[in-house]
């Protein structure tokens, strides 16, 4: 198993303004997809979705719902491998 860190990108604030951990869509345990929306943070009066990393499930939340973090803060872990997640996508079913 690897863990994959789910880090707050650059999102265009200046450095001194921290930006506020708004709403976790998933809990720890929770499969999650490379790609979905994992996070929800506010900058002002803006919000953004933070994506998963990889494929797996949510080992850990560091930033907790209404924490202030930074720019490259890690928010939590997603483990990809040996506890039943692969790290691709299955794929859609056909309509």
């Amino acid at each position: 198993m690897r863990l994959e860190a789910v880090i707050l990108p650059e999102l265009g604030t200046g450095p001194d303004e921290l930006i506020v951990v708004s709403h976790w869509y998933a809990g720890p345990g929770d499969e999650v997809w490379e790609g979905d929306r994992l996070v929800e943070v506010l900058v002002g009066p803006a919000t953004f979705d933070v994506p998963s990393p990889a494929s797996g499930r949510l080992a850990e939340i560091r930033g907790q719902e209404d924490d202030r973090v930074g720019p490259g803060a890690v928010l939590g872990l997603v483990a990809v491998g040996e506890d039943g997640c692969g790290s691709f996508r299955a794929p859609a079913s056909p309509s």
